[in-house]
């Protein structure tokens, strides 16, 4: 019996006279128990999301999530520290992506509209980030539902002020620049907080009161074109 290099496999001389090569025993084990504690996680990822979704993040049930996964409570010990790092599991890539995208869309923005012109521009980037948007909560339905509405006593429960927070900040520079190049008065920071929030909303209240991605999509096309001429026109002449 000879080792093939320090890799997985050994290479072992049989009866007949045949070099084959094998995974030891004690590998073969470790792969099955690797596969096993893969499926397991996943298991108790599908029984929490159900869970959460039924109850919410506050009534939920770590108990519950684990007997409908077939498991002890101390087995989920071992892939989550506690209920909120399960939620987060389920909910912080999701929210990560969303992140990702309004903060692509901003610096696009700034790049292109910074120098605060006003006639003349084309804002079609903002009914592709909004298409954008739309399809990824969508395409993570469930996620998104647990953030917004199902969030309320872990750390995620004030996502959407965050992107309010994110929006403001954006805006707020913004509106200066093109205040400043139109000659306009400057506007105030309550109407910007305010518009801030109509942004947001605007994505919030489709993905909780429409189900279908195609109507949702065909609302937001509307309203994009009010609020960017919305937009544009408070800094018009």
């Amino acid at each position: 019996m000879t080792n093939n290099g320090g890799g997985c496999n050994i290479t072992v001389l049989l009866n007949n006279g045949v070099m084959q090569k094998q995974t030891p025993p004690e590998i073969r084990i470790g792969e099955c128990r690797v596969k096993r504690d893969k499926e397991t996680r996943n298991k108790l990822l599908a029984s929490g999301k159900q869970e959460f979704l039924e109850k919410g993040y506050m009534q939920a049930s770590l108990r519950s999530i684990c007997k409908n996964t077939g498991v002890t409570t101390g087995a989920l010990y071992f892939f989550f520290q506690d209920k909120e790092d399960l939620f987060a599991a389920i909910v912080e890539e999701p929210l990560s992506q969303l992140h990702q995208i309004m903060c692509s869309h901003y610096a696009s923005e700034m790049e292109n509209h910074g120098n605060g012109q006003v006639e003349g521009e084309d804002f079609s980037d903002d009914m592709e980030t909004a298409a954008r948007i739309i399809h990824y909560l969508y395409s993570n339905y469930d996620e998104v539902q647990l953030l917004l509405i199902k969030a309320q006593g872990s750390r995620f429960e004030h996502c959407i002020d965050e992107f309010v927070d994110m929006t403001e900040k954006h805006y707020r520079v913004l509106a200066d620049k093109m205040s400043e190049a139109s000659s306009r008065p400057r506007i105030d920071d309550y109407f910007i907080h305010w518009i801030s929030h109509v942004t947001v909303n605007t994505f919030v209240h489709l993905i909780t009161h429409e189900e279908s991605e195609e109507k949702a999509l065909k609302h937001m096309k509307l309203t994009v074109k009010y609020l960017v001429d919305g937009w544009r026109g408070m800094f018009s002449s």
